[in-house]
């Protein structure tokens, strides 16, 4: 068997001779992809217009990607919103336990100072003034037809948040605890956590113990732009006042029936129950 060589074929395999520093062009009669084109297309009629009407000046894509399924798809979004949630449980608060776990609710020994904590009492006293709508105190000594609706006053009240207010210890089982006092730092379903003027802590359970509290009579917030003036002149008292130093109005709390968190209170709806003698 002979072959016949094509003496104006190109030998591939030829050794390319180019020399230093000269940079090396291949140069054809004909482009390489019309010529590939129309030879591929053998089921076309016009191979030349479908390379200038489709492929000509046009970017083509070479490798065809393959199409994710639809099951793939539904499974990374899946994913992708159980890492949104994981992120979002990340960012939520403590629970009781994990708190306790930590030891947030630790209370150093040397925090443990009443004055330390008689600024949040007064800004309890400011909650308080809103919460309840006070008025604001003025000239005369007389208290007749300023006393704030009791009504409307016990339904706000049970839903108050306790923190910072001024708690006594009015009757218990336990004697050792009538008479107790101090600033409530912490409350808890059973039981409240005060501060007490010697500046000791102590944890006064709420079962078969009735408190007494005071809030303020008068609004302790500031005055306004107008009357803030005027109070500037008066002279600041030496020692930080309590509830107990200005008028007020005291109330009696049964622990037996505030058995509650302090943010479960705020949602739940109380009824009037008959008072339950220890």
């Amino acid at each position: 068997m002979t072959s016949e060589r094509n003496p104006d074929a190109v030998d591939p395999y030829k050794p390319i001779t180019v020399g230093k520093n000269q940079r090396l062009k291949l140069t054809t009669e004909e482009p390489f992809t019309p010529t590939y084109v129309r030879q591929a297309l053998t089921l076309s009629s016009d191979p030349a217009g479908t390379y200038a009407s489709r492929v000509k000046n046009r970017h083509v894509l070479l490798e065809n990607p393959i199409r994710e399924s639809r099951a793939k798809k539904e499974r990374a979004a899946k994913q992708a919103r159980k890492q949104v949630e994981g992120n979002t449980r990340k960012l939520k608060a403590l629970g009781r336990n994990a708190a306790e776990a930590k030891g947030l609710w630790k209370l150093e020994k040397n925090a443990t100072k009443f004055n330390l904590f008689v600024p949040l009492h007064q800004l309890w006293m400011g909650y308080m003034s809103e919460l309840l709508g006070l008025a604001a105190p003025d000239s005369s000594s007389s208290f007749e037809g300023k006393m704030p609706s009791s009504s409307s006053m016990h339904a706000k009240l049970v839903k108050a948040d306790l923190h910072g207010s001024l708690l006594t210890v009015r009757r218990s089982r336990n004697p050792c605890l009538v008479g107790l006092s101090g600033i409530v730092i912490h409350e808890t379903e059973n039981a409240f956590k005060i501060v007490t003027r010697k500046d000791k802590l102590k944890l006064v359970p709420k079962q078969n113990s009735i408190f007494a509290f005071a809030t303020p009579f008068y609004s302790t917030l500031p005055p306004s732009s107008s009357e803030r003036e005027p109070a500037q002149t008066q002279q600041s008292p030496a020692e930080p006042l309590t509830v107990l130093d200005r008028p007020y109005i005291e109330f009696d709390l049964h622990g037996n029936q505030f058995c509650f968190r302090s943010a479960d209170r705020s949602s739940r709806k109380f009824k009037s129950k008959e008072t339950i003698e220890l």
